[in-house]
Formats: C-alpha cells, structure tokens, sequence
C-alpha cells in the first residue's frame, strides 16, 4: 500500500472560495452550498484522478493550507472558517472512504487563546473520525510574531494531540508579507524555523509520544544536516538522533531527484513519510524529464540509497505508526 501523508483539498468547488471572500468582508455568506455531486466532481477529475495514475492508494487529505489564512480576521473568524473547511474535508473522506481519510486546520489566530484549537481538534477527532491536524508555526502570515512552538502557551494543544494521539503537520499558511514569497520562501522558511525550534528546546522530554511532521522535505534541514548537528554540539544540546528523531519526521514533498537523494541519505528511512503534496505547490511538468514536479513516487522508486524495506517503510509502515488512528481506519476496512 502508498499512503499519501500530504494532500490539500485545493480543488474545492469554488463556492468555497467565495464564502471566504464575502466572511473576509465583513457581509454575512450564510450557509456554504456544496452538493455531494460537485464535490464527487472535484476529487474524480482532480484529487483522485492523479492519485490512481501516480499509483497511490489512500491520501490524508486537509483543507488548502495557503487558505488557512491564521492572519485574516479575528479569532471568530477562524473559528467559523476552519470549521467550515473540516467539515467539507469530512464529506470527501465520507464520499471516497477508501481513497482518503481526514486532517485538520486549527483556528489559530495570532495573539488569541489556544483552547479553541483544542476543542476543533478535539470535535474532528473524536466526532468525525480525523486522523491528524496542521499546526501553524507562523499564524501572522510572515512576520513571525507567534511564541515558539516550544513554547508553554502550546502545551494545552499537545496535551490533548498526546491524548487523542495524533500526530501534527508542521505547516504555515499564506504570507502577507510581500517580501516573502508563499509557497518558495514562507512555506520553507516555516519547516526549517521549526525545526531549529524544537533542536532548541526540550518539548519531547515533556511530550515524549508527541509527534511532528516537518514538510517539504524539511525545508533546509536535510541540506544543512551537518549545520544542525553542529550547532547542536555548540550549544551543549543532545544530538538530533537522540533528541528529535524520535518524535520528529519529514515528508518526500521534494520536487527532484537529487533532493530525493539527498534527503534518503541524510534522514534515516524510518524518519521519512511519503508525500507529493500533488496540485499543489508547483503543478507543472518538469521539461528535463516530462514529468509532472509533484510525481514524488518516481524519485522514491529511483532513490539511490534505499533499499526495498526502506521504501515500504516510507511508502506505508511509517505513515500507520505515525497516524495510528490512519492505521486503525485501513484496519477497518480490511486493510
């Protein structure tokens, strides 16, 4: 089996789009309308469609995570909003049982509370069956104005994350900043600032089955490894192996082949989660090699330092062990 640990609703109906818009500003959008027949149109000739020619056989699938918009509005805002998305994301995974399964955005909102982030987490969980969240590290969209996430003012999330037991995506939204760019610098910028947040700090002795999935490969993690297991030297901090990797992951959303490479070889194969991020960051074909970027299956099959227990692992083992509430729902259905 391959499981896709990193999808994104981006091929909502548009009437989602426009619910936003008028929420955003300031009128009153009353009931979203999606029916079943335009979702079921929406994943067959997008989400599903390339997941079947890609070969992959189930997707986590969570709303558009350059959407969450943690920036726009107010707490309520957020609230409202990131209710409205679960929901829909539930419908899909309620529709196409077997293709995918559920996670979350949480209605972070800078400077705000974060209890109402437990209690989303908690209702998709617990009522609708999600299997993760997404955790934003940077709800100010680019200007880096949230408490670490090694910070005590999380810690009421992870308790109820340890509890529930499910893992998060480490994942920010859209930038306003306009100096940085959403998907090539804010979204790499996210993944690499986190993790040196967590080298930094000791959560995982206080939340030791707390786990985390870095995307994007890990920003410039895996690139300048040697760089953080220095820095982690200098500053008498335990070694990563240690110290994150049991806690911590990353995801092959890496859109070539040497970054492949590289990542397979730096990050052991039990660290690694398969993920394409597909119609998403970047949709074209690559004209060196007529592929689509976002076809990461390639690059795993082709990776030069795994051997074939290596790429089951990334491909399924890690994914059932990291989401265990993923694993229990394949289970379920005879998988």
């Amino acid at each position: 089996m391959i499981i896709d640990c990193h999808g994104h609703y981006t091929t909502a109906p548009k009437a989602l789009g426009e619910w936003r818009k008028a929420q955003l500003a300031g009128e009153n959008p009353g009931v979203l309308t999606i029916s079943d027949a335009e979702i079921r149109d929406s994943i067959e000739n997008g989400q599903l469609k390339k997941q079947q020619e890609r070969g992959a056989d189930v997707t986590l699938l969570s709303p558009i995570a350059g959407q969450m918009g943690h920036h726009l509005g107010t707490l309520q805002t957020s609230i409202v909003w990131s209710r409205l998305c679960n929901d829909l994301i539930y419908r899909v995974s309620e529709l196409f049982p077997r293709n995918f399964a559920s996670v979350c955005q949480l209605p972070q909102s800078p400077g705000a509370a974060i209890e109402p982030c437990q209690e989303e987490l908690r209702r998709c969980v617990t009522e609708l069956g999600f299997v993760g969240c997404n955790l934003n590290p940077d709800p100010s969209g680019a200007y880096w104005q949230a408490p670490a996430l090694t910070d005590r003012y999380y810690y009421p999330l992870y308790e109820t994350m340890v509890e529930l037991d499910v893992p998060a995506m480490v994942h920010v939204s859209g930038s306003c900043n306009p100096a940085v760019h959403h998907v090539g610098a804010h979204y790499l910028n996210g993944d690499t600032t986190a993790f040196m947040q967590l080298l930094l700090a000791d959560l995982f002795e206080d939340f030791p089955t707390l786990r985390l999935i870095v995307p994007h490969g890990g920003g410039a993690v895996p690139y300048h490894w040697g760089r953080y297991r220095g820095l982690a030297q200098d500053l008498g901090r335990p070694t990563l192996d240690g110290h994150l990797l049991n806690n911590v992951f990353f995801d092959t959303c890496v859109y070539h082949q040497p970054g492949i490479n590289l990542l397979t070889e730096v990050i052991p194969a039990k660290n690694v989660l398969f993920g394409p991020e597909m119609i998403g960051a970047v949709k074209g074909v690559d004209p060196t090699t007529g592929h689509y970027y976002d076809d990461t299956k390639r690059y795993v099959d082709n990776a030069s330092f795994l051997n074939d227990e290596e790429r089951h692992e990334i491909f399924e083992l890690n994914a059932r062990r990291v989401f265990p509430r993923l694993d229990a729902r394949l289970k379920r259905q005879g998988r």
